[in-house]
């Protein structure tokens, strides 16, 4: 916690850097990458914990290369117990099918299929994150944003990336890369491209859809339609009876509680399912908002807002009834321009939640969050909004008795 604590802060001066210098030289730009990718392998060394969600990944893809139905076999069941290896013997919530859309399932089969090995799995989501910073290098080009490269260590010195993707290996960051091509095809007009990495990005987690709004008018009827088909087909294998299967996502909407303040208020009030479809709504509102501010139908270099596809996820994932720091994972190659400094600090004011894990390890029951840390995690963001709207307001009131005087 110390040192996850250390890095957060050294990251915050770092963005602050970021930000307020214009340029700096291919060369610093180069010794950051190496920096990042030296600790990305660091962490990649380090076991995976006990009841990581990648032991499951591996049971997944296990399973369906044995020809066997994920949303239906459950791991605890005493008839498969002769299909588990040591990695898969101990995963985490194993009375539960699983709960991952068919873009993720299918996934674990090609990585499993190569090597049935988490070590496998982490590779093949560091290798995701690498890719992730070159079409973030794109697309600064693209927008003629190269004297501004330096913008990539935004995403790449998030120390979420060292600990969640290397260190403990999530099928997020599977997602925020093909989110990250949809929007660079977007940005280069290839709207088919665009269309069906967007269906890809919410075929492994459905947070995404919250982004629909944006592509309005900005890719065709036709463009949408080869993406839900693309989606649908992926679903085939998984079909039972004739049925799309959802494993136990409607359990996890249901019981499962973590973190989310909003959510945890509002649970008394109203049925989980409709709390959930809540969330979905405020990302939906927030992403169409957005689309409004943007009269052009389609993004040229220079109208092109990259920092739109965080606010709608970020809103939805506040309202959300689980808020794990791994789901920041969809938000941070977005988050490089000031106008997401909330969500930065919010990426980093997450980190005290790690405590919940080691409470566990001492007989504390699972979920039950200490409020302090809620306080401090949500705390540090709201503190930082009201800062920033003072300085705004301070700002406006000044420029109007300035003009005022003017006149």
């Amino acid at each position: 916690m110390a040192s996850l604590t250390l890095a957060g802060i050294v990251y915050l001066f770092a963005i602050r850097e970021f930000f307020a210098t214009p340029t700096f030289s291919r060369r610093v730009v180069v010794i950051g990458l190496v920096l990042a990718a030296a600790w990305n392998i660091a962490f990649l060394r380090l076991p995976s914990g006990a009841d990581d969600d990648i032991h499951r990944y591996v049971w997944d893809g296990r399973l369906q290369r044995l020809g066997y139905n994920p949303y239906l076999v459950v791991p605890s069941d005493p008839a498969v117990k002769g299909l588990h290896t040591p990695e898969t013997r101990n995963l985490n919530n194993p009375d539960l099918p699983s709960p991952y859309p068919a873009g993720a399932e299918l996934f674990f089969r090609a990585v499993t299929a190569i090597q049935e090995s988490t070590f496998a799995l982490k590779v093949a989501f560091v290798v995701c994150e690498f890719a992730i910073v070159f079409v973030l290098l794109d697309v600064l080009r693209r927008t003629g944003q190269e004297q501004r490269a330096h913008l990539v260590l935004a995403f790449a010195w998030n120390p979420l990336l060292a600990v969640e993707v290397a260190g403990s290996g999530h099928i997020d960051i599977v997602g925020a890369l093909l989110l990250v091509v949809s929007a660079a095809a977007l940005l280069r007009r290839w709207r088919a491209t665009a269309a069906v990495a967007l269906g890809l990005a919410i075929a492994v987690k459905f947070l995404p859809v919250v982004l629909l709004p944006l592509y309005w008018k900005r890719v065709r009827i036709r463009d949408a339609a080869l993406a839900a088909a693309v989606v649908g087909l992926l679903y085939v294998p998984f079909l039972n009876h004739g049925r799309i299967p959802i494993g136990s996502l409607g359990t996890y909407v249901q019981n499962f509680r973590f973190n989310g303040p909003v959510f945890a208020i509002l649970d008394r009030l109203a049925p989980p399912q409709l709390l959930a479809g809540l969330a979905v709504l405020i990302g939906l509102v927030t992403a169409t908002w957005l689309r409004t501010r943007s009269a052009a139908p389609e993004w040229s270099p220079e109208l092109f807002e990259w920092p739109m596809f965080a606010w709608p996820m970020a809103g939805s994932l506040l309202c959300a009834p689980v808020v794990f720091p791994w789901y920041l994972l969809w938000l941070l190659p977005f988050l490089t321009s000031a106008s997401t400094v909330l969500i930065i600090l919010w990426t980093v004011s997450i980190f005290p939640i790690y405590v919940m894990w080691h409470l566990r390890t001492l007989g504390h029951p699972w979920g039950s969050l200490p409020v302090w840390v809620m306080l401090l995690e949500y705390g540090c963001v709201a503190a930082a909004g009201a800062i920033l709207a003072l300085r705004r307001n301070t700002r406006s009131a000044a420029s109007q008795c300035q003009a005022d005087r003017v006149k």
